[in-house]
Protein backbone atom coordinates (compact mmCIF):
# COMPACT_ATOMS: atom_id res chain seq x y z
CA UNK A 1 0.00 0.00 0.00
CA UNK A 2 1.24 3.08 -1.39
CA UNK A 3 1.99 5.79 1.62
CA UNK A 4 0.38 9.37 0.75
CA UNK A 5 2.95 12.17 -0.18
CA UNK A 6 1.58 14.12 3.22
CA UNK A 7 3.20 10.94 5.10
CA UNK A 8 6.25 11.17 3.57
CA UNK A 9 7.26 14.14 4.95
CA UNK A 10 11.10 13.77 6.17
CA UNK A 11 12.83 15.11 9.28
CA UNK A 12 15.24 17.62 7.32
CA UNK A 13 11.51 19.34 5.70
CA UNK A 14 10.16 19.65 9.51
CA UNK A 15 12.93 20.97 10.68
CA UNK A 16 13.10 23.35 7.55
CA UNK A 17 9.57 24.35 8.36
CA UNK A 18 10.24 24.81 12.20
CA UNK A 19 13.27 27.15 11.19
CA UNK A 20 10.72 29.48 8.64
CA UNK A 21 7.97 29.65 11.76
CA UNK A 22 10.59 30.37 14.25
CA UNK A 23 12.16 33.67 11.92
CA UNK A 24 8.46 34.61 11.13
CA UNK A 25 7.89 34.29 15.42
CA UNK A 26 10.92 35.93 16.24
CA UNK A 27 10.60 38.46 13.55
CA UNK A 28 6.92 39.37 14.94
CA UNK A 29 8.17 40.01 18.40
CA UNK A 30 11.54 41.82 17.03
CA UNK A 31 8.79 44.36 15.78
CA UNK A 32 6.38 44.56 18.87
CA UNK A 33 9.57 45.24 20.89
CA UNK A 34 10.38 48.06 18.56
CA UNK A 35 7.50 49.62 19.14
CA UNK A 36 7.32 49.25 22.55
CA UNK A 37 10.93 50.27 23.04
CA UNK A 38 9.66 53.70 21.11
CA UNK A 39 7.19 54.40 23.52
CA UNK A 40 9.42 53.72 26.21
CA UNK A 41 11.67 56.25 24.85
CA UNK A 42 9.52 59.09 24.24
CA UNK A 43 8.03 58.92 27.86
CA UNK A 44 11.37 58.81 29.62
CA UNK A 45 11.85 61.41 27.19
CA UNK A 46 8.91 63.45 28.23
CA UNK A 47 10.18 62.51 31.84
CA UNK A 48 13.69 63.46 31.72
CA UNK A 49 12.32 67.08 30.16
CA UNK A 50 9.69 67.47 33.20
CA UNK A 51 12.73 66.39 35.91
CA UNK A 52 14.98 68.94 34.18
CA UNK A 53 12.33 71.79 34.07
CA UNK A 54 11.62 71.10 38.03
CA UNK A 55 15.61 71.10 38.69
CA UNK A 56 15.94 74.23 37.31
CA UNK A 57 12.91 75.83 38.79
CA UNK A 58 14.05 74.41 42.33
CA UNK A 59 17.39 75.67 41.55
CA UNK A 60 16.24 78.94 40.41
CA UNK A 61 14.18 78.95 43.70
CA UNK A 62 17.37 78.48 45.99
CA UNK A 63 19.32 80.78 44.26
CA UNK A 64 16.45 83.49 44.96
CA UNK A 65 16.14 82.67 48.48
CA UNK A 66 20.12 82.54 49.19
CA UNK A 67 20.00 85.69 47.60
CA UNK A 68 16.68 87.08 49.85
CA UNK A 69 19.03 85.97 52.90
CA UNK A 70 21.96 88.10 52.16
CA UNK A 71 19.71 91.10 51.74
CA UNK A 72 17.97 90.71 55.12
CA UNK A 73 21.41 89.95 57.04
CA UNK A 74 22.60 93.41 54.85
CA UNK A 75 19.10 94.81 56.53
CA UNK A 76 19.82 93.81 59.62
CA UNK A 77 23.18 95.18 59.24
CA UNK A 78 22.35 99.07 58.54
CA UNK A 79 19.67 98.44 60.95
CA UNK A 80 21.47 97.85 63.84
CA UNK A 81 24.44 100.55 62.74
CA UNK A 82 21.46 103.22 62.15
CA UNK A 83 19.29 102.29 64.87
CA UNK A 84 20.93 100.64 67.48
CA UNK A 85 18.59 97.63 67.67
CA UNK A 86 19.69 94.25 66.77
CA UNK A 87 16.97 91.80 65.00
CA UNK A 88 17.24 88.13 65.48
Amino acid sequence: MPKKKSENIKLKDIQELLGQQTMVILTAIDEKLSKMELRFDKKLDRLTNTLDKFLKRLTDIETEFDMMKADIKRVKKVIKEKLGVELS
